[in-house]
């Protein structure tokens, strides 16, 4: 019986280290982060040196600007989502080639954007006009698809 108090003991011992060494890890690799956090999910942690993933946009800096009525097309994702992790190296690029300024908005990072822009799926890409929103496409499309939503929503000036 001693043994076995000491095995167990000794099991939840190092899984003990092991859950914070990796807290700490995450917390190391979160310092300077761009969404200001402490602690990232792993997932997001993957995506922070990804050129794809560079022009993310805060919760703070969405709700303002859409009360200052300005336009904005975001891209609503998730480093869960399978679809997002798809989605993102058809979706930026051709934003980019457009000339499409697509800020990203990290739904794993700050759940609570799910809400408040009544994002029920990922992902999601939303057009606002004078801070309201005109039109949004849902789903992981082709790039064609992406095109025609920019081309008929975005860009029509």
């Amino acid at each position: 019986m001693k043994k076995l108090i000491i095995f167990g003991s000794i099991i939840v011992v190092l899984f003990g280290a092991i859950g914070f060494l990796t807290h700490y890890q995450n917390t190391q690799t979160a310092q300077g982060n761009p969404f200001g956090k402490k602690t990232l999910h792993n997932e997001t942690v993957e995506q922070l040196d990804d050129p794809l993933y560079q022009n993310i946009i805060l919760p703070d800096e969405l709700e303002d600007k859409l009360a200052n009525g300005e336009d904005a097309t975001i891209y609503f994702y998730s480093g869960r989502c399978e679809y997002c992790n798809l989605a993102t190296p058809i979706l930026v690029p051709k934003a980019e080639e457009m000339g499409v300024d697509l800020q990203l908005f990290n739904l794993l990072e700050f759940e609570e954007g799910r809400n408040d822009y009544n994002i029920r799926a990922t992902p999601m890409v939303v057009h606002y006009e004078n801070g309201e929103e005109v039109a949004r496409v849902e789903g992981k499309l082709e790039a064609e698809g992406y095109e025609r939503f920019f081309e008929e929503v975005v860009l029509t000036d």
